[in-house]
């Protein structure tokens, strides 16, 4: 299989309610292009100077979506442009997409990040963070962010039935932030499964999978 055939394949495997997020970190302006041609525009990144570098070389209507760790200093770079950014992990970040999202004139769209994975390393709110936010009166006045539903990595593990309860566990986050706060047909994106996982993570509810080294092979090392 070639990049332009990979996502292809995959969507195939994909119900209707997924969609499928094509990783691009690490991988050249070219690669990617040759998956736009291909018919696929929708892709990801984890590094914000990696997108901030790559949007202006690559075809406009592409949808950006950020999914990695975003350091407040760069949320500046991404308003403009970025579709969806799936990595909303502390109050902070929140406030500064909203204000950049305001001067820019638009809504972003949004995803709280859980940690659900019992590495260390991973980002993401606790279930007593996110109502903190949630419950702020700073929250219910972001008029430029629209929360879209959540985002969580399971643990990088071959005990795939550890990575179904982390799926399970995220859903239902997800389940009980709908009922509770976000009663609304906005609010509906399980972003969960990589190329490793997403098929576990699709049986356990998911909307969105982030698939890089399925589509593109193994990452480039910088």
């Amino acid at each position: 299989m070639s990049i332009k055939e990979n996502p292809e394949k995959i969507k195939l495997e994909l119900p209707a309610r997924v969609k499928l997020i094509a990783v691009s970190k690490t991988k050249p302006v070219e690669t990617i292009k040759e998956a736009y041609d291909a018919g696929h525009k929708i892709f990801g990144e984890n590094k914000a100077q990696e997108l901030i570098n790559k949007q202006p070389e690559l075809p406009e209507d592409i949808e950006w979506h950020f999914i990695g760790h975003l350091q407040s200093n760069k949320v500046k770079y991404l308003a403009p442009f970025v579709s969806m950014i799936h990595s909303v992990d502390r109050k902070k970040i929140l406030k500064e997409i909203n204000k950049e999202a305001k001067k820019n004139n638009r809504v972003i769209d949004c995803l709280l990040q859980f940690h659900i994975a019992e590495e260390e390393t991973k980002f993401g709110l606790s279930m007593e963070e996110a109502r903190e936010l949630i419950e702020s009166g700073a929250f219910q006045g972001y008029e430029n962010v629209r929360i879209k539903g959540v985002m969580g990595m399971a643990t990088f593990t071959e005990d795939t039935e550890q990575v179904r309860r982390e799926f399970k566990h995220l859903n239902n986050i997800f389940q009980t932030l709908k009922k509770e706060y976000f009663n609304n047909e906005n609010f509906r994106e399980l972003s969960m499964g990589m190329s490793g996982d997403y098929r576990i993570a699709i049986e356990e509810g998911s909307t969105i999978v982030r698939v890089g080294s399925l589509i593109f092979g193994a990452r480039n090392t910088q």
